[in-house]
């Protein structure tokens, strides 16, 4: 099983300072804690894609490439790319670029994004939310087979036979499809034989078996390989030294970054009692000593009929970037060689 994390580049706090450290800083902390994640041996980071004033990931490729002159060995990929407002064919070129500066480490998630600010920011209607999804993820894919393309679709200029360039380093450059809760979307990765990362940030996580099946379902009956429909799941967690240490320190910020998040919705506040449901054996939340997440971690691949790749969200709690720091260390010293052969 792989094991890595996934960042959406948020301006953290300062450990016991309360201040919030430049744009600047913030960014050289990130690639500190990516060059970290490679040095204890975790197998991928992942940049999300936001275009909000707390987060400093709305151009995830030049992190990344950042980061690939700072690693060795170590995975890189969006999490998740929002290709319903984006262009296919400079998606496509940045991450080939990107998989030549990493000599093969590319990788990209692609999503219809669960945050709508990209869409009128780049001129986009939320009524064609699904229909431009489908079509930029059938001409992303038609890209990454075909370097001279002949294409027509409704949402972008049609492509007449040009080159496009340049073209990755990888035969064919991985491509993930990441998914909510929706099953259309199981579906569809299922038949394009993608695969599979599945974001469960609550609830149980034993409740998204249903969907893991109808995306394999649907990939057999498409034809495609068993061992090509790997499902990987992304998941909010903190790993610390010991288990009280872990939710002293998570809790705080978690529960405030989901209040703000209900209230946005007209929602209650986050109780501590909901909290801790969610740390338990069936809820979402990877979060406590390494032996007890790997422990969690084993029991939802097993409830999800299996999984290859767990990444985890460590910074929705707002933790300071040492604390941060040494969950990655706990990760791929004391965590990831729970989990692998």
């Amino acid at each position: 099983m792989q094991i890595g994390i996934d960042s959406f580049a948020a301006a953290l706090l300062e450990n016991g300072t309360g201040r919030t450290p430049s744009g600047a800083e913030a960014m050289g902390q990130l690639l500190d804690r990516i060059a970290l994640a490679d040095q204890v041996g975790l197998d991928v980071f992942g940049i999300g894609e936001h275009h909000k004033a707390e987060f400093l990931d709305s151009a995830p490729a030049v992190i990344l490439a950042a980061a690939a002159a700072r690693t060795q060995r170590i995975r890189l990929t969006s999490a998740v790319t929002v290709l319903s407002a984006a262009d296919p064919v400079r998606v496509f070129q940045e991450f080939a670029t990107l998989d030549l500066i990493s000599q093969g480490r590319a990788e990209m998630v692609v999503g219809r994004g669960s945050s709508i600010e990209a869409f009128p920011l780049f001129g986009f209607d939320l009524d064609d939310y699904d229909a431009l999804f489908k079509e930029k993820l059938e001409l992303l894919l038609a890209i990454r087979g075909e370097e001279h393309l002949h294409w027509k679709g409704k949402f972008r200029p049609a492509l007449r036979g040009q080159g496009i360039y340049p073209r990755p380093m990888q035969p064919v450059l991985p491509i993930w499809l990441g998914v909510g809760g929706t099953p259309q979307s199981f579906v569809r990765a299922g038949t394009l034989g993608l695969p599979l990362m599945v974001a469960v940030i609550g609830g149980d996580t034993h409740r998204f078996r249903p969907l893991v099946d109808l995306y394999r379902e649907a990939g057999q009956r498409a034809g495609h390989a068993p061992e090509q429909l790997q499902v990987g799941l992304h998941s909010l967690g903190y790993v610390a030294d010991t288990t009280e240490e872990a939710v002293e320190d998570f809790y705080p910020g978690y529960a405030r970054t989901f209040t703000n998040r209900s209230r946005e919705r007209g929602g209650p506040p986050i109780t501590r009692g909901q909290f801790d449901a969610q740390i338990g054996p069936l809820g979402a939340l990877l979060v406590g000593n390494p032996e007890e997440v790997a422990a969690k971690i084993l029991r939802h691949g097993e409830a999800l009929g299996g999984i290859s790749r767990v990444t985890f969200q460590l910074d929705v709690a707002t933790l300071p970037h040492a604390k941060l720091l040494r969950a990655i260390e706990l990760l791929g010293t004391r965590v990831a060689p729970l989990l692998r052969p």
